[in-house]
């Protein structure tokens, strides 16, 4: 694919781009056929901004993680008010306001749960409520190993979250390594009470220490969506065996389906929630891992072994906190929430515009993500080369798209204004008039 950047650039970002280039190594890129990266310089509301003035309009929130635009004010302003108060201080012994504060909103706003554990990414959540659904059942003196997923599961890429994820293109040199799981189909109305049979045949086996799955939507696994009635229907098997449940909420969490969380359009709750990407806006990397009491529980002992010994040197950085404390304000005032309703109501508009278009199948939408498959003679999945195609196609429009293979998808910042939209969906709906061409 060729750099859609200008043959000839200014000197300093010419010189940006050579440094780029010999010292970082960047994420998920084959740089043996990558274009140049684009040297962002600025970020304002929905817009990223580069070292030319070119302004691009973030339609997939920067890996998903931007809430509420680039550089909110009031985030930004929580950020250098805690700078000047305290930065960091160890977490183990010691508390501090932030952490509290934004526990108690949290627990709050999501209703059901007593716990929150702090860690430093997606990937480290995952990894926690997998460790805690695991010690649970052994300081109980009844360990279990079994771990339960779905096919087609993405839960990070750490050795856990790979391990309890689909063996794909992520994690295929390291498979030798990953402890086996017991996967299980997304449910459908045709497969239900399959799936609900090959369930309960694994938990009345009595190994099984938990389920865990992305509630309502599989994200880096194309954005495959299934039913919150059927996914309540196997939580609640689990619960009367007595095994839990983990809800990876990292992409889907911070109201992206439409919901502040998935969980909230689930009849029966999960027992540990996994967040991460929105947490603090797009501001900085946290994770938590919320959980019932009776989790909780099973820790307490006068026996030191049975302790959660987990931990990262910035666990509960406030500094970080006082973003996710920002942010979530944000998230639960009036006003974003309109703005996420608005979202969700302009997708499905646009949905119903295109949906009969020969290029484009499987249209969906769950809240403010928007989705489709491209038909192509390839195989399906991550590796389709259209997506390299995509992405080079919206960025010259002004619009900075991700296709995880053949899919495209939009979720965009809940600031994006219906004009911002419209461009959006303008862009797509050239796409799918030239695809033919490709």
């Amino acid at each position: 694919m060729q750099s859609n950047l200008p043959v000839s650039l200014p000197a300093d970002t010419a010189l940006l781009l050579q440094k780029d280039k010999q010292h970082i190594w960047h994420p998920f890129t084959q740089v043996q056929t990558a274009p140049n990266n684009v040297v962002i310089a600025r970020g304002e509301g929905a817009y990223l901004i580069d070292t030319e003035g070119n302004r691009y309009i973030d339609a997939m929130a920067s890996w998903w993680v931007n809430l509420h635009g680039h550089c909110h004010p009031a985030i930004t302003k929580a950020i250098y008010k805690q700078l000047n108060t305290l930065e960091h201080a160890l977490f183990a012994g010691f508390t501090h306001q932030p952490a509290i504060e934004y526990a108690e909103l949290l627990l709050g706003a999501m209703g059901g749960y007593d716990k929150v554990f702090f860690s430093d990414n997606g990937s480290t959540a995952v990894e926690v409520g997998l460790k805690m659904a695991l010690q649970y059942a052994h300081n109980l003196g009844k360990p279990k190993y079994r771990v339960i997923a779905f096919d087609n599961a993405y839960h990070g890429d750490t050795f856990g979250g790979m391990s309890v994820a689909a063996r794909n293109a992520f994690n295929l040199p390291f498979d030798k390594l990953l402890f086996e799981v017991d996967a299980l189909p997304l449910p459908t109305d045709a497969n239900m009470d399959s799936v609900l049979a090959q369930l309960e045949a694994l938990l009345s086996t009595g190994k099984v220490a938990c389920f865990i799955f992305e509630p309502l939507i599989q994200g880096a696994g194309g954005m495959v969506c299934y039913s919150a009635a059927h996914l309540s229907r196997m939580i609640a098997l689990c619960r009367q065996y007595e095994c839990p449940t983990i809800a990876d909420e990292v992409m889907t969490g911070f109201g992206r389906t439409g919901t502040t969380f998935a969980l909230q359009q689930l009849s029966e709750q999960p027992d540990i929630v996994c967040l991460s990407k929105g947490i603090t806006g797009g501001y900085f990397p946290l994770g938590a891992t919320v959980c019932r009491q009776f989790i909780y529980d099973a820790f307490i002992n006068h026996d030191k072994m049975k302790t959660f010994f987990h931990g990262h040197s910035y666990t509960g950085n406030p500094t970080t906190i006082v973003a996710a404390i920002a942010s979530l304000q944000l998230l639960l005032h009036p006003d974003t929430q309109i703005a996420i309703s608005a979202i969700c109501d302009a997708h499905k508009a646009f949905m119903e515009t295109i949906k009969h278009h020969s290029h484009a199948t499987n249209i969906r939408c769950v809240g403010t993500i928007l989705a489709m498959d491209m038909t192509t003679t390839e195989q399906h999945g991550y590796l389709n080369s259209i997506s390299e195609t995509m992405a080079t196609f919206f960025f010259k429009r002004g619009i900075i798209l991700r296709p995880l293979g053949n899919v495209l998808y939009i979720m965009p910042p809940y600031c994006t204004t219906p004009e911002e939209l419209e461009q959006i969906y303008e862009a797509i709906r050239e796409w799918l008039e030239e695809y033919a061409k490709y």
